[in-house]
């Protein structure tokens, strides 16, 4: 728009130019050089290309010469369109688009597969709610199909309560972020390890060699559904351990399956110049394996007692529980310079929620029905690098960057 038009939330007439076809290579540069000769001002532009077929908008102003221009753009127009095989269409209007109502947020969808009845479920309790959805893009097609809705109108928190329950209901995974820049800001991610970043619950891996895998199991369920204390629950099963040689330590650490997806989450945060870390109910003589492997800036857990090679059936220092979790969280986040609100926690027992419900976004990963209840969102496939989709990244870009290709 020139310096000498009035700001275009006035009644400046416009017309919305609807381009539909097959796409190929130019069209959208051969579109902009036919509104050229009728020195027409662009406003906005919009371009979706499905299966190779294109959906192009341009916003521009009227020709300033008056009707007769207008004809003659609509008719050049439709010329150029019929050339190449494409239909157009030319809507008059006034102004700009209509601006995005107030409280805006990203709401992400994780399905597998991503259903119409779901789709249509999810997109009818956002109307529901009063709220408008600006624009649907695709982040990823595989290991989920993953979707992305701009939506404004409503405020975040209770369009987050809504889709939760609407979810969990029809068996899709919703995330509810608000938008804006601290979207695209540094941030902090920290995750639970066992049955999160590991397949694994790692004291159950020492209970096998000690011949009390079942008893340890037993214990560890019920203190993971919140059933028992967990430092009580903890003690109970370390003191089961008494005894063994120290050797086991390494054969635990080779005996731990990472969660599919693990690496490439890490491997692609880290690009992203985000922090990571670990907290864990479990063992120091594991994560601190795992930090070194997986260059994460953080870990922090419980330590086995060791004397004279043996473990002792004790635990020292300080107890890594549900406070302390969140505890360590807010510590990883003051060292790392990022705001608790930049924050992002993955857990999936309840030893978790309190980290969960700290976060700027806690995450339940395949969890308990109590911290699903209780997260911000949950994510329910077996792939840890979905949770990448909630940040709005690709699998494109994540594609890209592992293949080399993307600018450094």
């Amino acid at each position: 728009m020139s310096a000498s038009q009035p700001p275009l939330d006035t009644d400046i007439p416009t017309l919305l130019v609807k381009i539909f076809g097959k796409d190929r290579p130019g069209i959208t540069a051969g579109l902009f050089d036919t509104l050229a000769a009728y020195s027409v001002d662009v406003i906005d532009i919009e371009q979706v290309v499905s299966r190779g077929r294109l959906v192009l908008c341009a916003l521009v102003t009227v020709p300033t010469a008056g009707d007769t221009s207008e004809g003659e753009l609509r008719a050049t127009v439709h010329s150029w369109a019929e050339s190449l095989k494409l239909q157009a269409e030319i809507i008059s209007g006034t102004g700009d688009n209509r601006p995005r109502g107030s409280g805006r947020s990203h709401v992400t969808v994780l399905g597998h597969p991503l259903t119409a009845e779901a789709t249509a479920a999810i997109a009818g309790r956002i109307s529901g709610m009063g709220a408008n959805i600006d624009r649907i893009f695709r982040l990823a097609k595989y290991p989920v199909t993953a979707v992305e809705f701009a939506v404004s109108g409503v405020e975040t928190e209770p369009l987050r309560t809504a889709l939760a329950t609407e979810a969990h209901e029809i068996g899709v995974d919703v995330a509810v972020v608000s938008a804006g820049l601290h979207r695209r800001a540094q941030r902090l991610v920290v995750m639970d390890v066992d049955s999160t970043l590991i397949q694994d619950e790692v004291i159950e891996l020492f209970a096998a060699h000690a011949g009390c895998e079942e008893e340890v199991a037993e214990v560890t369920a019920a203190a993971m559904r919140g059933e028992l204390d967990f430092e009580q629950s903890l003690h109970a099963r370390v003191a089961l351990l008494e005894g063994l040689d120290a050797s086991v330590v390494d054969k635990v650490r080779a005996e731990v399956r990472l969660t599919p997806g693990a690496r490439t989450l890490i491997r692609t945060l880290k690009r992203l110049g985000f922090q990571v870390g670990v907290v864990s109910g479990g063992f120091t003589q594991v994560t601190d394996d795992l930090k070194e492997r997986l260059g994460l800036d953080f870990a922090s857990a419980n330590t086995l007692e060791i004397r004279d090679g043996k473990l002792t059936g004790r635990v020292v220092g300080d107890i890594v529980d549900r406070a302390g979790k969140a505890r360590l969280l807010r510590a990883f986040a003051a060292e790392a310079g990022v705001p608790l609100a930049q924050t992002v926690a993955i857990g999936d027992g309840a030893n978790d929620l309190d980290m969960l419900n700290a976060a700027g976004l806690g995450v339940a990963f395949n969890a308990k029905p109590v911290v699903r209840k209780a997260a911000h969102t949950a994510v329910n496939v077996p792939f840890l690098d979905t949770v990448l989709y909630l940040l709005g990244v690709t699998r494109e870009e994540v594609e890209a960057a592992d293949d080399g290709t993307e600018e450094h």
